[in-house]
C-alpha cells in the first residue's frame, strides 16, 4: 500500500460542520464575516420572484393515488448493458447510485437480477414446502407464514458479479454500471431459523437447499448454521409488499453473503446431510483461480466502499468547495472507519461515518474537500469491525490473478480532470 498519512480526526459530525463551514469562509473571504470598517452594510439579496407554480392551484389528492417521482427525476432508473447477456431473461439491471442520498435503495430503483425472466406469481396459489430431515414437513400458504412473528431488519443484497468487468482493466466509465449490483432495503418477515422450529430439525441435517418458484427453479445450498442465525423469510421491503421483480410474494434474505443465495419467489427449503451442487453452483458461481482450481462455496461479502460523489455521471461544476461522499458495506458485520484519498492514495483522511451504521448494511460517509482545479485521484477505503481492509486491484490479482468474475472488491479510482469531469481509472 502507499505511505499513509495520520489520519484527521472527523468522528465528531460538529467538527465536520465547523470545518465545512470555515472552509466556506475561507473561500467567501470578507463577507463571510461582516462589513468592513468604512464600508456599507451589505444588503440582503432580494426575494425571487413567484413562480407559476406559486401562482396556481395544484391537482388534488387522488391525482396519483399511489405516487411517482417528479417528472424532472425521470432519468433517475435501472438500467442494463444489452451487451452483457444474449436476452434480459437471464440478466440483470443496475441500480442508479449517483443519484441515491442515503442508505436506503427506494423499491422502484433496487438492481435486478434473473435467471429465467419475472414470474407473475398469485399469492393466494403460492406455497412454501420445508421438507427432507425434518420432524414435521409442512406445506405454508403466504397466510400462514404472516401469521409468525415478524421482524424488519435493514440489510444489503449485492451480486457477486458486481465490479466483475473490471478485473483486467477499467472497463465502463460508469458508477451505475460498475458498482449498481448493490442495493440496500428493511425487510420485513420471519427469521427462517423460526420456521425451522416449526417442523423440528433432525440431528443429522447440515444444509439446505433453498429453491425459488421462477422459470429456472433457481436454488442454491446452504449450510444449516447460516439458516438459524440470521437469515430472514420476507414478504415486504420498505413498508410494502415485495414487488414482483425482488421476489413477490415471498424471498430468502441471507445478509452478507452474495446475493443469488436470497432465492427469490422463494418455494422449497430441504434439509439434508450434504450440500446439493446444483449447475448454478458447480459451474457458474465460483470463482477461478490462476492455477485453474476454482474457489467455491466464496458466499461473504468482503468489505468494500465507492465514491458516489463526484463519479463519472456526477462531475465537478468547477473549482471550490464540495463535499465528497460514498458508500460503504461489509458482510462481516458492521463498518469501523472510511478514509478517503485525493492523491491516489499516497495520503489518507478519515471520512465521517453517517448514522445508523449497522451490521451487514450500506453505510454512508463523507469528506469535506476544496478543489482547486487540478488534477487528482480520488479514492476510498473501508476497514470493518474485523479489522479487515479493502484491497487495491493490484493486491487482488497477485492473489487471485485475473480470470475471476466474482468478488472484485477492489478500491475504486477516479480520475477528476481539470474541467471537472470524472473517469474511472486504474492505479498499477
Amino acid at each position: 500500500m502507499p505511505a499513509v498519512s495520520k489520519p484527521a480526526d472527523s468522528s465528531d459530525p460538529r467538527l465536520a460542520r465547523r470545518s465545512f463551514l470555515g472552509m466556506g469562509a475561507a473561500l467567501t473571504g470578507g463577507l463571510a464575516l461582516g462589513a468592513r470598517p468604512g464600508h456599507a452594510e451589505p444588503q440582503p439579496p432580494s426575494p425571487p420572484a413567484d413562480a407559476p407554480w406559486s401562482q396556481s392551484i395544484g391537482p388534488g389528492v387522488v391525482d396519483r393515488p399511489y405516487g411517482r417521482p417528479a417528472d424532472t427525476e425521470a432519468g433517475v432508473i435501472r438500467r442494463n448493458v444489452p451487451w452483457l447477456t444474449a436476452g434480459t431473461e437471464s440478466s440483470i439491471s443496475f441500480s442508479p447510485l449517483q443519484n441515491l442520498h442515503g442508505i436506503i435503495t427506494p423499491n422502484g430503483l433496487f438492481f435486478e437480477r434473473y435467471h429465467a425472466g419475472r414470474p407473475d406469481v398469485d399469492p393466494d396459489q403460492h406455497r412454501l414446502m420445508i421438507h427432507g430431515l425434518v420432524e414435521r414437513p409442512l406445506i405454508l400458504t403466504m397466510q400462514d407464514i404472516v401469521r409468525f412473528p415478524s421482524v424488519s431488519r435493514i440489510h444489503f443484497i449485492e451480486c457477486p458479479a458486481n465490479g466483475g468487468m473490471e478485473w483486467r482493466a477499467a472497463q465502463l466509465n460508469s458508477l451505475q454500471f460498475n458498482h449498481g449490483m448493490i442495493s440496500c432495503a428493511e425487510w420485513t418477515g420471519v427469521r427462517l431459523s423460526t420456521l425451522l422450529e416449526e417442523v423440528g430439525v433432525k440431528k443429522e441435517a447440515q444444509w439446505a437447499m433453498v429453491e425459488g418458484a421462477d422459470g429456472a427453479h433457481m436454488n442454491r445450498s446452504l449450510p444449516l448454521n447460516k439458516c438459524l442465525d440470521d437469515c430472514l423469510v420476507v414478504y415486504a421491503q420498505n413498508g410494502e409488499a415485495l414487488r414482483p421483480e425482488q421476489g413477490y410474494p415471498l424471498r430468502l434474505v441471507v445478509p452478507g453473503w452474495e446475493g443469488n443465495v436470497s432465492i427469490k419467489w422463494l418455494r422449497r427449503i430441504k434439509l439434508g446431510d450434504k450440500p446439493w451442487h446444483s449447475r448454478e453452483e458447480t459451474s457458474k458461481y465460483t470463482d477461478l483461480m490462476p492455477d485453474g482450481t476454482s474457489r467455491g462455496f466464496t458466499w461473504l461479502i468482503d468489505a468494500k466502499s465507492v465514491i458516489t460523489f463526484p463519479c463519472p455521471e456526477k462531475p465537478l461544476g468547477g473549482p471550490g468547495l464540495y463535499e465528497i461522499r460514498g458508500l460503504a458495506w461489509t458482510g462481516n458485520g458492521k463498518v469501523k472507519r472510511v478514509d478517503v484519498s485525493a492523491d491516489g492514495g499516497v495520503n489518507w483522511q478519515t471520512a465521517r461515518l453517517h448514522e445508523p451504521v449497522l451490521s451487514k448494511a450500506l453505510t454512508k460517509f463523507t469528506l469535506p474537500w476544496r478543489w482547486d482545479g487540478t488534477p487528482a485521484l480520488l479514492e476510498s477505503r473501508v476497514i470493518d469491525e474485523t479489522g479487515y481492509v479493502q484491497p487495491t486491484i493490484a493486491q487482488l490479482r497477485k492473489s487471485r490473478g485475473m480470470n475471476s468474475v466474482y468478488h472484485n472488491n477492489s478500491i475504486q479510482t477516479w480520475q477528476v480532470k481539470p474541467d471537472g469531469s470524472v473517469f474511472d481509472v486504474q492505479l498499477g
